[in-house]
């Protein structure tokens, strides 16, 4: 069984940046298509980036171009959602989702194409 676990949210001022992480100890995510969701108060989740394991790209919401950055850590075995800029409106819970793949880029947004996902952490972007 995979559990993902997100860490790294907390309350920031507008304009300053968090570094989301996410890792588990069941499996090897190196072999995994990732996705990162948020979901705002009172909205629904929404996709935010994603590595596709098909073609091995990185992809981004338009609203967080820019001014997110997906990485990962295959040695600590571990993504990493690095967010700058950060605005009022990127508050939310963030979640990790693991696919066991292949994860086409165009199937990112869609919540049922992951089988794993993290218990979410959450973000707060105020002044």
């Amino acid at each position: 069984q995979v559990q993902l676990v997100e860490s790294g949210g907390g309350l920031v001022e507008p304009g300053r940046s968090l570094r989301l992480s996410c890792t588990t100890s069941g499996a090897r995510l190196a072999y995994f298509g990732i996705g990162w969701f948020r979901q705002a108060p009172g909205k629904e989740r929404e996709w935010v980036s994603c590595f596709s394991s098909r073609d091995g790209g990185v992809y981004y919401a338009d609203s967080v171009q820019d001014r997110f950055t997906f990485s990962r850590d295959n040695a600590k075995n571990t993504v990493y959602l690095q967010m700058n800029s950060l605005k009022s409106e990127d508050t939310g819970v963030y979640y990790c989702a693991a696919d066991k793949g292949p994860l086409d880029y165009t199937d990112c947004p869609q919540e049922d194409e992951y089988d794993f996902w993290g218990q979410g952490t959450q973000v707060t972007v105020s002044s």
